[in-house]
């Protein structure tokens, strides 16, 4: 493991990312809401940090190979999740203590959407502003690494892909054939945001407001600058431009990328998981709104949205609201729940275990209900018209193994905390699926919770941000050995 080169890049990501606290001080100065101290303070103290590391090692040359891949990409994370708690701390407004401000900052970065502060619309507008950035870098952040450095590290939904997607080469080390899948996949991720800003905008949002949700939008994340979230604007177009790209946010980005190269539409039905994603979202739908409907709990125009809008949120992970889906009746709000288990496609900036995994442990299903009837027969699990290998199936009841005994866990552990049983469920699924929003005591807001639970949380959110293993593989003794 080359730690000289670890720090370098630490450096440069703190450096990197303290030049991210300078928009918010631009805000602040715009509407005068005299935050911008706060951002500034944090500046300094992130890119000294960042320079302090770096400078010892600037000059090292060497290349990242996959433990090296796999420190990174957790300190990603970690560390400008700490850092990123600065503005927090210092700002006045909210006054949130240690606990509290790494719990938001992780939840933007990971793009969970989990918030413990309340008062939205009496905040700083740089406050604002600023955790709307957090979740829209921490996007972009998921993007890269998913497509681009996952598959080589051998983990992760991207590794089926790994012939077809434009990532790196399968071999040891990250080339730099990675830069041009960046910076391939950044134009796309900035092209969705700003369409989506435009449409926000168009429809009757205020600019603030249209890129602010924009930005959670196309990251999946969730925050709104408003304690309403998107039903503080009682816009059926608004919902449905919501809906579009949330929608769009969850397909995998190099499918994007493939099909914009190509000029081809079609890339979108012909990919397995991409096509199970929307009959999923469309069966799901259809249960949704016809329950609502069934038990009268709305006219069908407002189950329509209501339902359709709730769903799409909650599956694709991004926990916005126009309602209080948890009171709605007998099974339903657990129904939603559970879809935000399978989350967005592979290399998306959706959260939960992918579809693609979801699809590969249906199929398992069937071939072993299959071998049953003929146990002789040799069956092969295929994606479309390609054979996925056993090797890629054992891992993917592994990651789903290791899933369930780390939600079990940390499950048991919140309870212990005193927290009752939906909440406790709850609280550990939104946060490992990195949906935001869950039942019980945490279905607004996690600012009432013990400070154990959130550091359990904060856990969960890295958990599956990460993908379980990426993180995982650094508590192994065997990682650390030459």
């Amino acid at each position: 493991m080359h730690i000289k080169l670890i720090f370098r890049v630490l450096g440069v990501l703190l450096m990197l990312f303290s030049l991210t606290l300078m928009p918010p001080v631009a805000v602040s100065l715009w509407f005068k809401d005299y935050s911008y101290p706060a951002f500034l303070l944090a500046f300094f103290i992130t890119f000294a940090t960042g320079l302090f590391f770096w400078l010892p090692f600037y000059n090292i040359r060497q290349d990242l190979r996959t433990r090296d891949g796999f420190v990174i990409t957790a300190l990603f994370w970690t560390v400008l999740g700490l850092f990123g708690a600065l503005p927090f701390l210092f700002s006045e407004s909210p006054n949130l203590s240690f606990t509290d401000a790494v719990f938001e900052s992780l939840s933007g970065l990971t793009t969970t959407g989990a918030t413990v502060i309340t008062g939205l619309d009496q905040l700083p507008e740089s406050i604002l502003y600023y955790r709307q950035q957090l979740q829209w870098l921490g996007g972009i952040g998921i993007i890269v690494i998913a497509v681009a450095i996952l598959p080589m590290l051998g983990v992760g939904g991207m590794q089926l892909y790994r012939t077809e997607a434009p990532g790196p080469n399968k071999d040891s080390k990250l080339t730099p054939r990675i830069t041009e899948t960046a910076k391939a996949l950044f134009l796309i991720y900035l092209m969705l945001t700003v369409v989506c800003a435009l449409c926000y905008w168009a429809a009757g949002m205020t600019l603030f407001d249209a890129i602010g949700h924009a930005y959670a939008t196309v990251a999946i994340g969730g925050f709104s600058t408003h304690d309403a979230s998107i039903g503080y604007f009682d816009s059926s177009l608004i919902m449905a431009i919501c809906m579009v790209f949330m929608i769009l946010s969850g397909i995998n980005f190099a499918l994007h990328f493939t099909s914009w190269r190509d000029r081809k539409l079609r890339q979108y039905w012909y990919d397995p998981e991409c096509r199970f994603y929307l009959k999923v979202i469309a069966a799901t739908t259809v249960v949704t709104v016809g329950y609502l409907i069934y038990t009268k709990t709305y006219q069908w125009q407002d189950a329509f949205w209501q339902g359709s809008f709730e769903l799409v949120s909650i599956l694709t992970t991004t926990g916005f609201g126009v309602t209080d889906f948890t009171i709605w009746p007998a099974f339903l709000p657990f129904f939603l729940f559970y879809t935000a288990f399978m989350g967005g496609c592979a290399g998306s900036t959706g959260g939960g275990m992918k579809v693609v995994r979801v699809l590969l442990v249906w199929k398992q299903g069937v071939r072993e209900i299959s071998r049953l009837i003929h146990p002789n027969a040799v069956i092969a699990i295929k994606l479309g018209n390609r054979a996925v290998s056993d090797r890629v199936v054992e891992a993917v009841w592994g990651f789903f193994a290791v899933y369930v005994i780390s939600f079990a866990i940390m499950f048991l552990i919140l309870l212990a905390t005193g927290l009752d049983f939906i909440t406790s469920f709850s609280a550990v699924g939104a946060c490992i699926n990195n949906l935001g929003p869950g039942l019980g005591l945490v279905a607004a807001h996690y600012g009432d919770i013990d400070g154990v639970a959130k550091w359990v949380l904060c856990f969960a959110m890295l958990l599956g941000r990460l993908e379980v293993f990426t993180l995982l593989v650094l508590f192994t003794p065997m990682f650390w050995r030459r």
